[in-house]
């Protein structure tokens, strides 16, 4: 495999979703769940030219993409297309996310975690702070942690 990370770029912004999109349906939620995120999990053309948002590619080919919310210093988004899970991408993907923290002078970033992805997370070095409220589902609580960038 060639892997190398690009800069993600407006014309991928459907490729970027459908991945998301691919990437939440691996944990086996139904179709009206993965259907109800779809506007969380849309990147678009002003998502990407606002936030610094990365592509792992092997060639051409998309294997996860990662982006920071810099204003709310957080982790937006980290997905792996689920054909790549388990394979040590998303290790190779989260070296990529805390040098881009570190290129842009974070001293930590928080992380909203889908439950199933929670034990990545911390295994990559990740605290649980606590939890918030999905944006999707009322009620619905997801695990809040945070990631202290060492320099």
């Amino acid at each position: 495999m060639e892997i190398i990370l690009t800069k993600a770029n407006t014309l991928e912004t459907e490729a970027l979703s459908d991945l998301a999109l691919r990437s939440k349906a691996y944990w086996a939620y139904d179709k009206t769940f993965i259907e109800a995120c779809r506007e969380d999990l849309t990147i678009t053309k002003h998502y990407i030219e606002n936030n610094p948002t990365y592509v792992l590619k092997n060639k051409n080919e998309m294997l996860g993409f990662f982006s920071f919310d810099r204003k709310r210093g957080k982790l937006d988004f980290l997905y792996l297309d689920p054909s790549v899970i388990g394979m040590g991408i998303g290790k190779k993907l989260w070296v990529h996310v805390v040098t881009t923290a570190e290129g842009l002078n974070m001293t930590s970033f928080e992380i909203d975690s889908d439950p199933h992805a929670e034990a990545f997370y911390i295994k990559m070095g990740a605290k649980r702070i606590g939890e918030i409220e999905s944006t999707v589902f009322k009620g619905r609580k997801l695990p809040l942690l945070k990631y202290e960038v060492k320099k």
